[in-house]
């Protein structure tokens, strides 16, 4: 998902509900440089928080996990390097996404956040900026999304770079029918 070319919404307007995160590249894929770590407890705890019961999280993982045991954090934190949210047509909505990656590039690397935004989309990621001195080192953000939607959505992006790698993650707004 990180490494994957963005494509057009200009031939398919479901942008990335239609394509995904774009047309993967097995080269990059290949040196991300930064991974987002989500283990079985992760998707546990995401699973809790969309309402499954534990008769069915347990047919799921195998796992005897009491959704009481792990429901400290909120559901869209699952560790993802994907981020969206809705909300229901002509209405705003802004959420904050607590994020963590892992230096699988360069030992010693700069990553700058390039936030791109269309208009109705404002993304702010603090810090900014990530520093690492080794090889699987962990560092943690977050991302404040805000979005004033019609009967639409609208997309952009998060790219942490350090000049060698462009690790990239889709940002996707939308107004849901549903409520």
């Amino acid at each position: 998902m990180t490494t994957a070319f963005p494509m057009s919404s200009e031939n398919n307007i479901e942008a990335e509900f239609a394509y995904g995160a774009g047309h993967i590249n097995p080269a990059l894929a290949a040196r991300p440089g930064l991974i987002y770590d989500a283990g079985e407890i992760d998707y546990v705890k995401f699973l809790c928080g969309q309402g499954y019961s534990p008769k069915q999280i347990k047919l799921i993982t195998e796992s005897n996990t009491k959704c009481s045991e792990v429901m400290d954090e909120a559901v869209w934190d699952l560790n993802y390097p994907s981020f969206a949210l809705s909300t229901t047509p002509g209405d705003s909505v802004t959420r904050v996404f607590h994020r963590t990656v892992t230096n699988v590039g360069s030992p010693v690397s700069t990553y700058k956040a390039v936030v791109n935004a269309p208009p109705g989309l404002i993304i702010q990621v603090q810090p900014s900026v990530l520093s690492f001195n080794s090889l699987g080192q962990k560092q943690s953000f977050t991302v404040t999304i805000g979005a004033q939607l019609g009967n639409s959505m609208v997309s952009g992006s998060l790219i942490w770079d350090d000049g060698v790698h462009q690790v990239r993650s889709p940002v996707v707004a939308y107004a849901s029918l549903l409520e």
